[in-house]
């Protein structure tokens, strides 16, 4: 197991990452609490007698729990074994404290695959629930009380997971089958903006009824979807300009960085003299790897002009001047680095790019297209009836 950007690493599906978000861990204890508080209405609905079960109802309360999330992490594999079969590509599998996300580098490339790969996570939940319901049948007569209760639990939960995520509220699975009917007709933008109305809206609402009701996990549901929901809008914004930006209009130009030869002594003049936490370091013109300052410091200012650059040297990841910017946000987002060193068609190193300039070429290009649209409206009202 390892820790990954503020989750845990519990397992992995055909080399894809399985996390826990700490947020769960912190849940946990409260949903069995709450399920633990259910524990004898539930049986009486379940028509199993309370004291013929064993365990405390606490002990129940977090079965219970910790089932709910399984039953999370079925429905996100069902999302995941879909989308690589239409051909999308899954960077990880994250649970959370309020559900799960299968998070996708590369999206199925059909509006169509889009809502079926949304549709098959609910219709797995709704399968497993009446799977488990026909279990809880089956057993009504053969007094096994235990595992009886324990299917009518599972069914109940996969019954409300399949159910709640068909509401239309993006970014949950109802709203992205949504989204993807209104692709077609509106274009990626403005059926994610639609979207993303619709789920901000039911969000406002499940936040009203939580309030009302004094639910604060279904107040905590209700912000998570309204995040959600402006983040995808953005980042659908986003994609949407920088596919059309190449990465030559957003770096940073640089034709020389710090050869690997270079001792440490010369590193860290470098990096003074740049004002860079970072520089690439070169063989020639190409780019092979990054050196850090921190790291240098760390080295007694004795062994400083004995040691090379090459023996503190990070791995370089590189992006092509001539692809596009969404495709370089998405590597850095894929490799997990703050930054790449951009070559030309020879693999020379030309410039370096990191989420600062993406940022400020996004704002600049986005302004563009505003102030173009804005003239366009205006020429628009002035052409003569």
């Amino acid at each position: 197991m390892r820790a990954a950007r503020g989750s845990l690493q519990v397992g992995a599906f055909r080399g894809i990452p399985i996390r826990v978000h700490f947020s769960l861990l912190l849940i946990l204890p409260l949903l069995a609490i709450s399920f633990g508080g259910a524990f004898r209405r539930a049986a009486e609905v379940a028509k199993v007698p309370p004291e013929r079960l064993l365990g405390s109802p606490l002990l129940w309360g977090l079965g219970v729990a910790v089932g709910l999330f399984c039953s999370v992490l079925v429905h996100e594999l069902a999302h995941t074994v879909y989308a690589m079969a239409r051909g999308g590509r899954v960077r990880s599998i994250t649970l959370m404290m309020v559900g799960g996300v299968s998070e996708l580098s590369e999206a199925p490339p059909r509006p169509r695959d889009e809502a079926l790969m949304a549709l098959v996570g609910p219709l797995t939940s709704l399968f497993l629930a009446a799977l488990f319901g026909a279990a809880t049948w089956l057993l009504q007569d053969t007094r096994s009380f235990n595992l009886q209760f324990a299917c009518f639990y599972l069914g109940s939960l996969n019954l409300f997971l399949g159910a709640f995520n068909l509401l239309p509220a993006f970014p949950m699975d109802g709203g992205r089958i949504v989204r993807a009917s209104l692709t077609g007709r509106l274009g990626a933008v403005r059926a994610t903006r639609v979207a993303s109305l619709m789920g901000r809206g039911f969000a406002v609402l499940f936040g009203l009824y939580g309030a009302f009701v004094l639910n604060p996990f279904l107040m905590v549901i209700a912000v998570f979807i309204y995040m959600g929901a402006e983040g995808e809008a953005r980042q659908v914004r986003m994609k949407e300009t920088l596919t059309r930006v190449p990465v030559s209009a957003l770096m940073t130009p640089r034709l020389a960085g710090v050869e690997a030869s270079s001792s440490l002594w010369e590193a860290m003049w470098a990096l003074r003299q740049a004002r860079r936490l970072a520089l690439p370091v070169t063989e020639g013109d190409r780019p092979v790897g990054w050196v850090w300052l921190e790291p240098v410091r760390q080295v007694p200012e004795g062994e400083r002009a004995m040691r090379t650059t090459r023996e503190l040297m990070r791995p370089v990841v590189v992006v092509g001047m001539d692809e596009d910017g969404w495709t370089a946000l998405r590597r850095m987002a894929e490799e997990e680095v703050p930054h790449l060193a951009v070559v030309a068609a020879d693999g020379a190193l030309v410039g370096t790019l990191d989420f600062a300039d993406v940022q400020r070429g996004l704002e600049l290009y986005e302004a563009r297209a505003e102030r173009a649209g804005r003239e366009q409206r205006g020429f628009r009202q002035e052409r003569p009836a």
